[in-house]
């Protein structure tokens, strides 16, 4: 590759570029910063996502390989970069300032993060099973420590440990996934793969099918299918609350990006045998997710059940398998990060504010002391049991349709039934904010809007316009997602 080609692919990733670049200035100005004031840091990595924003927004890309066949410069990349940049930018924001509690503000925390963003843009981007796998590892070790970083708290290193061991057995079963792939087709490269595997009878080639099925098992470990998500409800318990609400949108984000390159691009031979495994999954991923959530009483847990039942509805867009299912995969992500990001954002404000917040008990009284942030809680829990006219609703709608169309009534029907399950744990967390507290008076002063910081303010009204917008006004990011799937198709 010559030097001129070596630059003009270097364009294609800028916002990669630029996001790693503000991670190793911030690990550098880490060291002079005095404790106390990292919050410069803070808006220092919000300024380089922003940077990056810039570098991302330009007309859609004429679709390419970079690298040697690397990585794409394709429209599905576009979309994914920007629901990373966007749910990054909210991720920032509703630390900076609230982090103080947990002794976690320090530099590295905002350099992790923009480096963790690095790793997604390259999964979501990536053209070869070894470009994947470098950004899954990207990710995964940045998140490892993010989750540890209060390392004063038993919870936190427990949720650690577990991470770290169950993410390094999943990427174990992905590595060897690869090699039986390699074997059956003698190529890493996704349109190698797809050109190898429509040749005869090599899609039923037992080396396949394994590596195949190895890959699957490295994927359901990372979003958390069943029954694969053992892992989930005590990290996300153990975990700062920020970097929960994190894992909770954009690693899911990421891995489904790069499951849908994989299975859509590399391997659509093989979809009768993929869809009926995906079935199976969803069903069992959403009922799990939905039966274990109703007896949760602390709210961190409750919402990661529930995360785990969200797969399984994205997941029915997998099972689609079609052009409107996948369009549907990626309205559902923007929608869901939107709302699941403002519905922990909630929950940092209440534990920056009294020092508590697990329980769902805790929220005794907030839609009285603080009408707005009651409000705003409300709104989201509405919108992730898909109450009309939220954006998960809409998102909801999408990807049943999709499946209807496809002709999965039995899975629409099933997840109906679950959703209609969910609206029992939302609602009551909604039922308890407006109960009243024995002194709604002191509960007043303490949950006092103006001591919210004004950073993480300004992330819930974004979240909550998106909720609503997205709800009420569809249409643009339908188009969108639309015009981004074609690339896969």
């Amino acid at each position: 590759m010559d030097g001129l080609q070596y630059l003009l692919d270097c364009t294609g990733i800028l916002p990669i570029l630029i996001l790693f670049a503000t991670g190793i200035l911030i690990l550098l100005l880490d060291a002079f910063a005095p404790r106390g004031r990292k919050g410069r840091l803070a808006a220092l990595a919000l300024a380089g996502v922003l940077l990056a924003m810039i570098g991302w927004w330009r007309p859609l890309p004429v679709e390419r390989e970079l690298f040697g066949g690397m990585l794409f410069a394709d429209s599905f990349g576009f979309f994914f970069d920007g629901l990373f940049l966007a749910t990054a930018a909210l991720i920032i924001l509703f630390s900076a300032g609230t982090l103080d509690r947990d002794r976690i503000d320090l530099g590295e925390y905002y350099a992790l993060l923009l480096f963790s963003v690095t790793g997604m843009m390259l999964m979501a981007r990536a053209a070869n099973l070894i470009m994947l796998f470098l950004g899954l590892e990207v990710l995964s070790i940045a998140i490892y420590i993010l989750v540890g970083m209060p390392r004063h708290e038993r919870k936190a290193n427990e949720a650690c440990l577990k991470y770290f061991l169950l993410g390094a057995f999943s990427s174990g079963f992905f590595l060897y996934g690869m090699t039986f792939i390699y074997g059956a087709s003698g190529s890493l490269s996704l349109a190698a793969m797809a050109a190898a595997f429509g040749q005869g009878d090599l899609p039923h080639n037992p080396y396949l099918l394994l590596g195949t099925a190895l890959l699957l098992v490295g994927f359901s470990f990372k979003i958390a299918l069943v029954p694969f998500h053992m892992w989930t409800p005590d990290v996300y318990e153990g975990a700062p609350t920020p970097i929960t609400a994190y894992m909770a949108v954009a690693v899911k984000a990421a891995v489904f990006a790069a499951l849908a390159r994989v299975f859509w691009m590399a391997l659509p031979s093989l979809q009768p045998q993929w869809t009926n495994l995906f079935w199976v999954l969803a069903v069992l991923t959403m009922t799990v997710g939905n039966v274990a959530a109703l007896v949760q009483t602390n709210i961190k847990r409750m919402l990661a059940y529930s995360s785990i039942a969200h797969a399984g509805y994205i997941l029915v867009a997998v099972v689609a398998g079609s052009a409107q299912g996948l369009t549907g995969m990626l309205v559902y992500l923007a929608a869901y990060t939107f709302m699941n990001v403002g519905a922990f954002g909630v929950v940092i404000l209440v534990q920056e504010r009294l020092g508590i917040g697990e329980d769902v008990d805790d929220f005794r009284g907030l839609g009285f002391a603080s009408p707005a942030l009651g409000a705003a809680m409300a709104v989201f829990l509405f919108s992730l049991a898909g109450i009309p006219p939220t954006a998960g609703f809409v998102a909801k709608f999408f990807v049943f349709l999709a499946a209807i169309e496809a002709s999965f009534t039995w899975l629409v029907i099933l997840a109906v039934v679950n959703s209609a399950v969910a609206v029992y744990y939302y609602l009551r967390v909604v039922i308890v904010m407006y109960s009243r507290a024995e002194s709604p008076t002191s509960l007043a002063d303490r949950f006092g809007l103006g001591r919210i910081p004004s950073a993480a303010l300004g992330a819930l009204i974004v979240a909550l316009w998106a909720t609503l917008q997205i709800g009420i006004l569809p249409q643009s990011l339908w188009e969108l997602a639309r015009h981004s799937v074609t690339a896969l198709l």
